[in-house]
């Protein structure tokens, strides 16, 4: 268990950033430039923590405790999952439970530091967080469901094992691939990916994610994206999931093949944000309300 452990750590440490770099290098080739390199991330985080910090006069402990969480959920999340045939460090039956509301935890302490910042602004912003994450997590629990009904398991571990390559091909597969997209379109939503937001925006009738944190600087906005990064990565991990294959006995080899799975993950979501643009506030609930009905559906060929 403890090489297990290391390794989760030294993986969603290390590589999370290089996936943020992928998906900037994927967008900045189809657009025709060069793009900055894909260590960029790794730059950007250490100059963030070398910077000082500019602290409002009206915010309190809640303010510097929302990075924390936001960096300590991700890392504790990653522990509960496989990262493709390594299995998880920790595992028991709920677990998924569990999982789901980490990052129910992290969001609420992001939504309270920008409340106490005092700005309307900010207001808006952890508003329409906590109005479509109302409507992503139906999807993920009712997923999780399927893959629970599939493998007679409660745990993550043996959910997103060996059991999802060996029941693609059966009469599972229809529910398995639709439970599969469902995943992927919540990823790219918890994660502020485009159609649902740009991470790259400063219009403030369209932003969502970004406008909440506007006031933190210095290592705080370090720790912040640090952790966006961690949680693209856990998120990804569960849709790279379905794809792996079954475990060849090598550790170094089954940690490749994730690797690689990972990465074309980052680049196949650096297309789809090069293919299409964000939508509109108003479309967004319904995308996501989509979601949760292909969700239930994929539940339903289960029960028939």
């Amino acid at each position: 268990m403890f090489i297990r452990l290391l390794l989760h750590l030294l993986l969603l440490a290390g590589l999370s950033p290089l996936l943020i770099g992928v998906i900037t290098r994927t967008k900045a080739i189809i657009a025709g430039r060069r793009g900055a390199p894909l260590w960029q991330p790794y730059r950007d985080l250490g100059k963030l923590f070398r910077k000082d910090m500019v602290l409002s006069s009206t915010t309190t402990w809640v303010f510097r405790a929302g990075p924390v969480v936001g960096i300590a959920v991700p890392l504790m999340a990653a522990l509960l999952i496989p990262f493709g045939a390594i299995g998880a460090p920790f595992s028991f039956s709920g677990d998924l439970v569990l999982f789901v509301y980490l990052f129910g935890l992290a969001r609420f302490f992001t939504v309270l530091a920008a409340l106490d910042t005092g700005s309307s602004f900010e207001g808006m912003g952890a508003a329409r967080e906590a109005t479509f994450s109302c409507l992503a997590e139906p999807t993920l629990f009712v997923a999780f469901i399927v893959l629970a009904r599939i493998s007679g398991s409660f745990t993550l571990d043996t959910m997103f094992g060996t059991l999802l390559a060996n029941n693609l091909q059966t009469v599972y597969g229809v529910s398995l691939v639709l439970t599969a997209i469902c995943l992927f379109i919540i990823m790219l939503a918890e994660n502020c990916r485009i159609p649902f937001d740009d991470p790259n925006t400063h219009l403030e009738l369209t932003m969502i994610h970004e406008v909440m944190v506007l006031d933190h600087s210095g290592p705080d906005f370090g720790l912040i994206l640090y952790g966006a990064a961690m949680k693209l990565m856990v998120m990804g991990t569960l849709v790279v999931n379905f794809v792996m294959p079954p475990a060849t006995g090598h550790l170094l080899l089954d940690a490749g093949l994730y690797v690689a799975a990972l990465l074309a993950l980052a680049a196949g979501i650096g297309l789809v944000e090069s293919g299409m643009a964000r939508l509109r506030l108003i479309k967004v609930p319904q995308l996501l309300i989509g979601t949760s009905l292909l969700s239930f559906f994929a539940l339903v060929l289960l029960l028939r």
